[in-house]
């Protein structure tokens, strides 16, 4: 039979983990700072934008204004999220890994939409670039990818195209 003895002065007595602290688990919102300071530059832009006189409906500053609202909202809605309920945190969330597929497909996918911009025209190059992308995050439905890179690449270029006025390349569609 086996004596039960009282821990030594020299042992640790047990812990439940690290302390517990406000950051823990809320570093999402470092995402949302950089929304933020991303919106605010777009909001200078656009208040210190020279106007135009040949400007229609929509003006130069029309796009940059909803990217800088939805940014603010959204990192709003980031901020809330996080702040409300943070990530759980596991124990040992010091082991990372890279991913360098993903990174290969995103990277690569820009590359050929740099190097074909011209060639293929924004409607094309910018289909593949989304392809590419969407296959990197880790899609498996190539069809219905590339049908939605055509839909919105198409969508983007008419307004930017039409709207705006601005020349994107229209490449081997452009006589079509």
């Amino acid at each position: 039979m086996s004596a039960v003895h009282p821990p030594s002065s020299t042992e640790a007595p047990p812990t439940a983990g690290p302390p517990r602290n406000w950051w823990r688990g809320r570093s999402g919102l470092v995402l949302a700072l950089v929304m933020v300071a991303f919106s605010t530059y777009l909001l200078y832009g656009v208040l210190t934008m020279a106007p135009t006189d040949n400007a229609d409906i929509v003006g130069p500053a029309f796009y940059p204004t909803i990217l800088l609202v939805l940014g603010y909202v959204l990192a709003a809605l980031l901020i809330l999220a996080y702040v409300r309920r943070p990530e759980p945190v596991e124990r040992d969330a010091h082991t990372t890994y890279s991913d360098w597929a993903a990174l290969a497909w995103c990277v690569g996918g820009f590359a050929v939409f740099a190097a074909l911009l011209n060639v293929l025209g924004w409607i094309l190059a910018a289909a593949v670039l989304f392809w590419c992308v969407a296959r990197g995050i880790g899609s498996k439905r190539p069809l219905f990818d590339i049908t939605l890179a055509l839909l919105v690449s198409s969508i983007v270029y008419l307004a930017f195209a039409v709207l705006l006025g601005l020349n994107l390349p229209s490449g081997v569609l452009g006589g079509l």
